[in-house]
């Protein structure tokens, strides 16, 4: 049987070139969004990076790259950010909404005001960001928004309820941008990390890590991994990213037998709780 090759320019036309490509990441100070400043950097892009913390913004991106300290769900710390961003480079190509905080707390009692500034985080400052660039990449008819969403954002953990309601927000969003924006010329990516060794338990807003939590480390990655998966999606252009690639069968699981898995995760719960 004759063997048949795509034309060289077409395979190009499917992937991103990582070098010199201008990279605006938030909660770029440690643990993914870090991890990501120095895969991206080592491909030679050029960064711009949102945190709150300056110290660690500066220890992460260097001389070089732009830093902006600043609390991702202020409009005013967003926008600067941007405006940074376009004055040094003239342009972003690929925007990563990186931040994200948990909150380990039933659902029916967990404190509002800690409930609103998860979502604020998680979803709300992703929105903010995308509503700041996106007219920029459509005047570039080119540009990638790459949102790190959650293995929690595909199925729901009971430990994690809430958490996981705000990442199947962000996801659905995602999915809705993607088709708006695909005539533009703008791609947009699905990021959905399981257990990454970050400092995400000691930073939730209220409650107490449950013990079911630590059977899920058996799984678990390296921001330097879950940092090189997405680069790979990114010069890919993927839909989504799920790392490890394990979780597609968790996925796939809960799909073709949601009760089993509901079941399973229910006993999780309580054994966690029980702990």
């Amino acid at each position: 049987m004759a063997s048949y090759r795509l034309p060289g320019n077409f395979v190009r036309g499917l992937c991103m070139e990582i070098q010199g490509k201008v990279v605006l990441i938030t909660g770029a100070s440690e643990g993914i969004g870090a991890a990501c400043a120095a895969e991206f950097s080592r491909q030679g892009a050029q960064l711009s990076l949102l945190a709150r913390r300056e110290d660690l913004l500066r220890r992460v991106g260097g001389d070089k790259a732009v830093i902006t300290p600043g609390d991702v769900t202020q409009e005013a710390d967003r926008r600067r950010a941007v405006e940074a961003t376009l004055h040094r480079y003239g342009r972003i190509d690929i925007l990563i909404n990186n931040a994200g905080v948990g909150l380990y707390a039933p659902s029916w009692k967990a404190p509002f005001d800690s409930v609103r500034r998860m979502y604020e985080v998680n979803f709300f400052a992703a929105l903010g960001m995308i509503q700041l660039v996106v007219p920029h990449m459509r005047q570039q008819r080119t540009g990638m928004i790459v949102n790190v969403s959650s293995i929690a954002g595909k199925v729901t953990l009971p430990w994690l309820t809430l958490y996981s309601a705000s990442k199947h927000a962000l996801s659905s969003l995602t999915q809705g941008l993607r088709m708006e924006l695909k005539r533009d010329g703008i791609h947009v990516m699905l990021v959905c990390p399981g257990y990454v060794s970050t400092r995400f338990q000691q930073n939730i807003l209220v409650g107490q890590v449950p013990g079911s939590v630590q059977s899920s480390k058996r799984f678990r990655i390296t921001p330097e991994e879950c940092a090189a998966a997405i680069a790979d999606g990114v010069e890919r252009q993927k839909r989504t990213v799920l790392t490890p690639r394990t979780g597609w069968l968790f996925v796939l699981l809960a799909r073709l037998f949601p009760k089993w898995v509901d079941s399973t995760l229910e006993q999780m719960y309580w054994r966690g709780e029980q702990a």
